[in-house]
């Protein structure tokens, strides 16, 4: 009987009729390597939010809302100066996040476009110099921002269609129409992980459940309450949609209240 068992079990193959393959094999190997690889990504993930005290990479635009910071170098911060101006913080200790001068609020204005605020609450955008300051009330289409994502890298592109960077004074600038190795930079949230009540944008738009109510909290931000009269542009409110679609909402609501002479940023 010692034989016999040495003989392998096989099913009974007839002349020119081919071995089927274990394909559910072939599966269950192939969701092991997926599973392995995801989990030392996981791994990877969590050691280099540790390393920067918290602070995760975020990797898309629907992950830049809240509380960021702009990492350009190892440990190193876009640092915002009480002039308004804009420089590169000294490189923080392993495992501590940025310092709060080096801390920025997102705004999410569209599907490829963010806004940035200091902490002494101004928007940053570019002056005549092409360098980045924040000296912005309000948003328009100078302090709109996109990010460019290729090959896993990214960068930030300002309104004049020129890439931000570092320059030789310590000043960051938006000078260079190709995105080198200078302009390479991440963004680092402190965010919860696929928060759902917060969407990044202002309370003044998603508090709002149409465009007419979403301009009337603008106004009522921004009006100068000299009368105590509420004042509303009389124009069509559906332009207000297309705006938004075209990632020109803020500008457009500004210049509507300008029209109106009651708000206390227009001129």
């Amino acid at each position: 009987m010692s034989d016999y068992t040495k003989v392998r079990n096989t099913k009974l193959l007839f002349k020119g009729e081919k071995r089927k393959r274990n394909k559910d094999k072939k599966k269950h190997k192939k969701r092991k390597r997926d599973d392995d690889a995801e989990q030392i990504r996981r791994e990877q993930q969590e050691k280099d939010t540790k390393a920067h005290g918290g602070w995760w990479l975020a990797s898309n635009i629907e992950e830049f809302k809240g509380t960021i910071a702009i990492e350009m170098g190892k440990h190193i911060y876009v640092s915002a100066m009480d002039n308004g101006m804009f420089t590169l913080g000294a490189p923080r200790p392993e495992g501590e996040g940025p310092d709060l001068p080096e801390q920025l609020t997102c705004v999410v204005v569209s599907d490829t476009k963010i806004a940035l605020k200091t902490g002494f609450g101004k928007y940053l955008t570019l002056d005549r110099q092409n360098k980045v300051v924040g000296v912005s009330d309000a948003i328009s289409s100078k302090e709109q921002w996109e990010p460019v994502f290729q090959d896993g890298k990214m960068a930030l592109m300002a309104s004049n269609g020129c890439f931000v960077n570092c320059n030789d004074e310590g000043d960051l600038e938006a000078t260079s129409r190709m995105a080198g190795k200078d302009e390479l930079l991440q963004i680092r949230s402190i965010a919860e992980r696929n928060e759902k009540t917060d969407d990044g944008r202002p309370t003044e738009e998603s508090s709002a459940s149409n465009m007419k109510e979403c301009e009337i909290n603008y106004v009522k931000k921004f009006q100068s309450w000299q009368d105590h009269r509420l004042r509303l542009n009389e124009d069509e409110v559906s332009k207000l949609d297309n705006a938004k679609d075209s990632g020109k909402l803020h500008e457009t609501l500004l210049d509507r209240r300008s029209k109106m002479k009651s708000d206390r940023y227009c001129m």
